[in-house]
């Protein structure tokens, strides 16, 4: 079963009300966007998502609100062409969940999760770009080094990326786990290719690339004493989070509302494991 990581602290954080257009950016498997639609009246949710496959399970999960929910797919880039092919400009909330759905960790032929074995894939759009398996075995030595470390803050990046270039060709999402658990040592409860497989992720979908568009555009797409509300689950993007957050307000063009980046309870943590690493951050814009 799918469970919407920190969604009471997301509803408070966005407050929504019952007349309110809310844009959640990352529909994933719809928790978010349900549980905003349930407390809506004459308001609406535009649910938006990359991943084609994953929009198409949020629709049969969010089923009952179909009436106040617009599905959309596309990239955070796209989000002004998006509204404005709703016949809007701005909304009363901006919600991005930045983690990985379940759906996609746990369907093995999307390549995204090392325990089960399947293709080197990981895009979340699967109509473009390149895969996870074209970086691993066509990248250089050194690009690979730099990729590991840079996006998955993963020290032991030369050793893993030495340890890949000698063993290609690496097709499948086990192999290169083993690979990487032969070359380095497991120092925590943590896989040893845990920040790898994050790092690949990262770069075969942009995801650095894709959040810098979101918090440029976002301010821009709320209206006066609309919200936005970010969760992250890596230090490199909750950074970029805060920093863009203290600038805005710094410009008189948003009030933080998140002085304390927010966490999941310990109850959290303890019933969906997968809630740990979240952090929330939230802002609040002013009349410009």
């Amino acid at each position: 079963m799918h469970v919407p990581v920190m969604l009471g602290e997301c509803l408070e954080y966005l407050g929504v009300r019952p007349d309110g257009i809310y844009l959640d950016v990352t529909a994933g498997l719809g928790g978010h966007a349900g549980a905003i639609a349930a407390r809506l009246s004459s308001g609406l949710v535009i649910a938006s998502d990359r991943d084609a496959e994953s929009l198409e399970l949020a629709k049969r999960n969010t089923a009952q609100w179909a009436d106040r929910i617009r599905y959309t797919r596309g990239s955070f880039a796209e989000l002004p062409a998006t509204l404005a092919g709703l016949g809007m400009a701005k909304v009363d909330g901006v919600l991005a969940d930045l983690g990985v759905s379940r759906y996609q960790l746990t369907e093995p032929e999307r390549g995204f999760s090392l325990m089960a074995e399947g293709p080197l894939d990981m895009r979340m759009d699967r109509s473009q770009g390149r895969t996870a398996d074209e970086i691993v075995n066509f990248s250089s030595e050194k690009e690979l080094a730099d990729l590991i470390y840079q996006f998955g803050e993963e020290r032991r990046s030369r050793r893993i990326s030495r340890a890949i270039v000698r063993a290609r060709p690496i097709h499948t999402t086990q192999r290169l786990s083993r690979v990487i658990e032969e070359a380095v040592p497991r120092t925590s409860k943590l896989h040893p290719a845990t920040q790898t497989f994050m790092a690949l992720r990262l770069a075969v979908n942009d995801e650095p690339g894709q959040l810098d568009s979101l918090l440029a555009l976002a301010p821009d797409l709320v209206l006066s004493g609309g919200r936005i509300v970010i969760l992250s689950f890596m230090s490199l993007e909750d950074r970029k989070v805060k920093q863009c957050f203290q600038a805005l307000a710094r410009a008189g063009r948003a009030e933080i509302l998140t002085r304390h980046v927010v966490r999941p309870s310990s109850e959290e943590i303890r019933t969906n494991p997968p809630s740990r690493s979240a952090k929330l951050r939230a802002v609040e814009m002013k009349q410009q």
